[in-house]
């Protein structure tokens, strides 16, 4: 009779376990439209191991330039729609500002 509750009691407890949510299953799922993709990366922005000269012929003057700063010296470069930061003379990277 001991064997039997201690059997029905770990079978109740297996199938509470496999019916409860799982939190790492249950996830949102975010739909982009396929026409608005890539809106935002259509245009040309700034590539990799240009120099701020290339640069600033290319896309004008930018609205503000913060640094350099640090060693190597790291240079921010703002115009409207994103941000170039610069490593000595060389584009680092390109980032796309946040639509508001």
């Amino acid at each position: 009779m001991r064997k039997n509750k201690a059997l029905f009691g770990a079978l109740t407890l297996a199938a509470t376990l496999t019916m409860a949510p799982v939190s790492g299953a249950i996830a949102e799922e975010l739909r982009i439209p396929v026409g608005t993709q890539a809106d935002r990366y259509q245009g040309s922005f700034p590539k990799t191991g240009m120099t701020q000269d290339s640069v600033r012929s290319s896309w004008g003057q930018p609205a503000e330039i913060r640094g350099p700063v640090g060693e190597p010296p790291i240079t921010q470069w703002y115009y409207q729609d994103f941000v170039v930061y610069f490593e000595n003379n060389r584009v680092l990277h390109t980032v796309l500002k946040r639509r508001q």
